[in-house]
This record gives structure tokens, C-alpha cells and sequence, in this order.
């Protein structure tokens, strides 16, 4: 249980920091006439990814039973992680550098 509770806390943490992360590279990166454009629609999938997610493991423990929905679900996400990281390794050699906020 401690293990458990201990993973959890950790995952939200560090959830929390990488949507911080992602939000100001998101702001820094965007030019400033797009910015308010590009939020408006990041909101809208955060907002809704929750829901999605929840509908599809519902789904899939309906569908194949918990144990296997939740063996299926891992197994998937850590290929796709794989994936994404060797499609998208140039990703790790950008900067971002700050820019000026002009008034």
C-alpha cells in the first residue's frame, strides 16, 4: 500500500511539473499574434482528454475484462512512449531561450 501511495504521489508531481513545463514552452514558443488561438485550442483537448480516456478504459475493461484491459493499456503506452522518443529525438536538442515581454 505505502508503495503504492508513494508511485502515486510521485506521478502527480511530477505530472504537475511537466504541464507547467509544456504551458510556458507553449506561451514562449508561440508568436504573439497566434498565442491566444493556440491556447484556446490546447484547452480544449486538456479539457477533454480526461473524459476520453476515462470513456476508453471503461471500454476496454468492458470489453476484455480488467486484467487484460490494464495489461493492454500498459503494454501500448509504453510502445508508444518508445515511439514518439525515437520518432521525435531531434525534439531534445531545441533551446528555448526567453524572450523580451514588450508592453
Amino acid at each position: 500500500m505505502l508503495v503504492s501511495v508513494a508511485a502515486l504521489f510521485l506521478s502527480g508531481a511530477f505530472d504537475s511539473i511537466s504541464v507547467v513545463i509544456r504551458a510556458t514552452i507553449l506561451q514562449v514558443m508561440t508568436p504573439d499574434e497566434m498565442r491566444a488561438r493556440v491556447m484556446a485550442v490546447n484547452g480544449v483537448f486538456l479539457a477533454s482528454s480526461n473524459e476520453v480516456g476515462a470513456f476508453e478504459s471503461g471500454t476496454a475493461a468492458k470489453l476484455l475484462g480488467t486484467v487484460p484491459s490494464v495489461l493492454f493499456g500498459g503494454t501500448m503506452t509504453l510502445l508508444i512512449v518508445c515511439w514518439v522518443y525515437f520518432r521525435t529525438g531531434d525534439l531534445l536538442k531545441v533551446k528555448v531561450k526567453g524572450r523580451a515581454i514588450s508592453k
